[in-house]
């Protein structure tokens, strides 16, 4: 009410006298929220066509409409006087309309519905084209994926959206509330976080290779005896210029030849340029890439984490955040798994990994709770068409504390249990397999599970080294339906270990690790002339003013399809992209 008599304040003081007016609009949620309370009261709501059907021998119609502000369609009248009922009834048809807010009959499943009077807009549907079924027809998800822009019109798709926003305004709000700030990180990147390598890069020289080929074709580039002549013929004008200036000629005579000596000279470097042109990428003598004519001077990736550089400011405004994509070049079809997805990761100065964990456990039941007050509606759908225990589980973790155990005590759990066969062995040094962490989560404690101290052979090398020299500081969150939610850890605050986790990090992408021992292959860096120069920025961090500080990523998707019981992730970012698809 307020935000349609402030739209109407606006209308009234615009000058744009030239411009069709503003449209009012009542979204559909307040109409219904509101109920007989608006009785009688005129509005104009907007939507498509879930289902519309023809009674009265054609004297009126129903329409279910819905404009994705709630779960729930609002039921709209619309008498064949007012508008030619054949238009409206298809599914997925657009209509703005403008009726009267009425009770319906007693016995019928609404609260109110609307008597349309004006019909303002139609977008009308070719039925027998629409890729969307009628009514209450499911159509699988998977057959969805091949109609992801039509696809957020479905019930399914739509509750995930609006889980989704609400998961995302309540991660601003958590962090807000606990005084974090949020930084925008880099999307290209020349620093790969995690060390493994599948990234996507990014470059020019491709696109320029084409230009540049396409170009030889049109004009080809001068030969030797091209740029020759062109040499000769500014030799001739230089001499031509020396012999006016001994002859005392005419500055006029002097100023036109040196023109002409100019023109030759710049000829000559423009002939000596692009004989120089070579169709292909450029390579260096040794037969590698030349990423020096690349657009960023150097190898250049899309972002796998932006933990690394919102470190940076974790280490100047203390409690900081970043809420981005994040891309992974991984070849996987799995229902876990995609190529481009979105990352929560916030990081604390003068935190430990008790801090560290107190935080993800502070955010994750935030999460929880707010979808159960915010978002009951849809999380209801969910319980009713995917996952009875949906409701259960975010109240079982917003309000139960987490159960914490270092790594070597989960891994001796899992190792006596012998109700079950994992397919994954159980070994210390392992990285836990889902099944582990599910099992952990579900069967042994039936509640959120924090492991930490982790064997450092499996975790990245900005992790802090314990006394143990054996493990580091990190933790995984873990709960149920999908075992691993978060992953952290206290960062390397030393100069001197971190220094040498790179190195050693360097080595293991160069040196096959049976072969070398971590001298040798210290030693063999520094002698192959491999660079620490990547990560310098990184060290002055520790070389400037070091802190104790912690942080960790939470994978939103995986959130969602924790909150929402859904199977795969792909169903649950609005543009999926793995493998082979990347649609739109």
């Amino acid at each position: 009410m307020a935000a349609d008599a402030a739209t109407a304040e606006m209308a009234a003081a615009s000058l744009c006298d030239d411009l069709e007016p503003a449209t009012t609009r009542t979204r559909i949620r307040d109409v219904l929220a509101a109920g007989a309370a608006r009785a009688g009261e005129r509005v104009v709501v907007g939507g498509w066509v879930r289902t519309g059907r023809e009674q009265g021998k054609g004297s009126f119609a129903f329409l279910e409409l819905s404009d994705g502000s709630c779960a729930a369609p609002l039921q709209v009248i619309v008498d064949a006087s007012v508008h030619p009922l054949a238009r409206l009834t298809a599914t997925g048809t657009s209509v703005l309309v403008e009726g009267e807010i009425k009770e319906p009959p007693q016995g019928t499943k609404q609260n109110v519905e609307l008597k349309v009077s004006r019909v303002i807009e139609v977008g009308e549907v070719d039925a027998a084209a629409y890729p969307l079924p009628k009514g209450k027809v499911k159509i699988p998800l998977e057959t969805l994926r091949d109609v992801v822009h039509l696809r957020s019109r479905t019930n399914t798709i739509g509750a995930v959206a609006r889980i989704r926003h609400q998961l995302a305004y309540a991660t601003h709000s958590f962090f807000n509330e606990n005084g974090f700030l949020y930084v925008h990180t880099p999307i290209i990147t020349t620093s790969d976080c995690e060390g493994a390598g599948e990234m996507f890069q990014v470059t020019t020289l491709f696109s320029q290779a084409e230009k540049t080929e396409k170009e030889l074709k049109e004009n080809p580039a001068p030969s030797e005896s091209d740029v020759m002549e062109a040499k000769v013929l500014a030799q001739e004008k230089g001499n031509a210029v020396a012999q006016l200036k001994a002859a005392k000629a005419s500055k006029q005579d002097i100023d036109a030849a040196v023109a002409e000596l100019k023109k030759a000279k710049e000829n000559v470097s423009r002939l000596e340029e692009r004989s120089k042109l070579k169709p292909g990428i450029p390579h260096r003598d040794d037969g590698t890439v030349a990423f020096e004519n690349d657009f960023f001077k150097r190898q250049a990736f899309l972002t796998v984490s932006g933990q690394l550089q919102v470190e940076t400011y974790a280490c100047a405004l203390s409690s900081v955040y970043t809420f981005g994509p994040t891309f992974r070049a991984e070849n996987s079809h799995t229902s876990r798994h995609l190529a481009e997805f979105w990352m929560v990761e916030p990081e604390i100065a003068f935190a430990n990994l008790q801090d560290d964990m107190n935080c993800a456990e502070k955010y994750v039941q935030y999460l929880c709770k707010w979808l159960l007050d915010h978002c009951r509606e849809d999380m209801e759908f969910m319980v009713k068409n995917f996952d009875r225990s949906a409701i259960e589980r975010l109240q079982l973790v917003s309000s139960t504390p987490f159960v914490r155990i270092s790594y070597t005590k989960a891994v001796e759990l899992l190792k006596n249990v012998t109700g079950k066969k994992f397919e994954n062995p159980v070994e210390w040094g392992i990285d836990l397999a889902s099944e582990h962490e599910r099992y952990l989560t579900e069967e042994i404690f039936k509640k959120p599970v924090i492991v930490y101290n982790y064997p450092k052979g499996i975790k990245a090398f900005y992790m802090r080294l314990n006394d143990d020299q054996k493990t580091v500081a990190a933790m995984d969150v873990l709960v149920p339906k999908v075992g691993e939610l978060v992953g952290g850890s206290q960062r390397e605050e030393r100069l001197d270990v971190l220094k040498q986790s790179i190195l050693f990090e360097l080595s293991e992408m160069c040196f096959t690790a049976t072969l070398y021992s971590f001298e040798v292959k210290e030693l063999w860096i520094l002698d192959a002339g491999l660079p620490l120069e990547p990560y310098e920025w990184y060290l002055d961090l520790r070389r400037f003013g070091s802190v104790k500080h912690s942080g960790f990523g939470l994978g939103f998707e995986r959130m969602i399809l924790f909150a929402t019981g859904m199977e795969n992730i792909r169903d649950v970012i609005p543009f999926p992209r793995y493998p082979g698809r990347a649609d739109l």
